[in-house]
């Protein structure tokens, strides 16, 4: 089945055609128009010559079908004879057409008669070609940067997949280690629950489409789940505060785009001090972009944020997939806090749900 380019060429093709010899035959005729002689006769002689250019276009572009794909200097030669061989035939063609219209009586023309013709007719042939070769390569060109296009998005639609499925392993380890801590210490119950709020969390990860964008109350719904597991191994020792507004609440966002975030907020801010700590997670809309902000009461950075180890992993994470998703109009900050630890400033586009 013919694609809607396919035939939207083939309609430009014959349109300019049918245009092209047209507006030839209107030319032919010019010469009757002007002189005012045979006018008749000059007109079917002009549809004649204008036909028969026709037909001998539609072979030469068959023609120049066939030698496409050969290397350009054997396609350069294969198209001049094309045109040399086809530019013979019409016009000895339009010489026998016109002497049987205007001058039945002659003999055939000289060798400077025809060679007379075939330049003129050499020079319509040969625009006609350069016309035809110059629509081929500019869809040629077309076609090819739709494919580099594709093929980008294609590229950037698994990059956005692999980002998004990427599960922290120290997450998985850590819950199944208190799974079967838990298991071991006989309570069933608290290890029952993790085990629910676990399946809940990886069915959402992997159910859920990585291309699509949900709302921000969407996605604090699926980091809830990943908040009780973890709130099921800190119990007391491990704070929530989600203050987000009404606005920031419809705005879209990447999905499971502020876990890994909270994972790294828990594994170096929570996890290492004793009595545990607060995360915070704040959002408003403000100069139409949405502005995300997660505290933490940990230690903070002790390096540059360019020179972040293995705890940097969601933290690039999350501006790689900000950077696919928004190019230049997002930003991605970490911050030191004065009165202890460390700040992370989300800035992305408001897109209402």
């Amino acid at each position: 089945m013919a694609t809607l380019q396919s035939v939207n060429r083939k309609i430009l093709f014959w349109a300019l055609q049918l245009f092209g010899w047209v507006g030839y035959a209107l030319f032919v005729e010019m010469k009757a128009i002007f002189w005012e002689e045979h006018a008749l006769l000059q007109l079917g002689y002009a549809a004649l010559a204008a036909a028969s250019g026709l037909i001998f276009s539609l072979l030469l572009r068959y023609w120049f079908q066939h030698i496409w794909m050969t290397p350009p200097l054997k396609r350069s030669a294969l198209t001049l004879l094309g045109v040399a061989v086809v530019t013979g035939i019409w016009s000895w063609l339009k010489m026998h057409y016109y002497f049987q219209f205007f001058e039945t009586e002659e003999s055939l023309p000289a060798l400077e008669e025809f060679i007379a013709w075939f330049s003129y007719s050499f020079f319509i042939i040969l625009s006609w070609s350069c016309l035809y070769f110059s629509i081929k390569f500019y869809q040629a060109l077309i076609d090819e940067k739709e494919k580099t296009l594709q093929a980008i998005n294609l590229a950037q639609i698994a990059q956005l997949k692999m980002l998004r499925y990427q599960l922290n392993p120290h997450f998985l380890f850590n819950t199944l280690n208190a799974i079967s801590t838990l298991i071991l210490e006989k309570e069933t119950r608290t290890a029952n629950g993790m085990i629910t709020q676990l399946s809940k969390f990886l069915r959402y990860s992997l159910d859920n489409d990585p291309m699509q964008k949900i709302s921000l109350s969407q996605e604090v719904d699926a980091l809830n789940l990943y908040l009780g597991i973890e709130q099921l191994r800190f119990e007391e020792r491990l704070k929530v505060n989600i203050e987000i507004s009404a606005e920031a609440q419809t705005a879209l966002v990447p999905s499971l785009l502020l876990q890994p975030l909270v994972e790294n907020a828990i594994k170096y801010a929570i996890a290492t001090q004793e009595k545990g700590g607060e995360i915070v997670l704040i959002g408003n809309v403000r100069a139409n972009e949405l502005h995300l902000e997660l505290r933490d009461n940990g230690p903070g950075l002790d390096c540059k944020p360019e020179d972040l180890p293995s705890r940097g992993v969601g933290i690039n994470n999350t501006r790689s997939r900000m950077l696919q998703a928004y190019g230049d109009k997002q930003s991605l900050q970490l911050t030191n806090l004065e009165e202890g630890g460390l700040m992370i400033s989300l800035r992305l586009p408001f897109e209402h749900g």
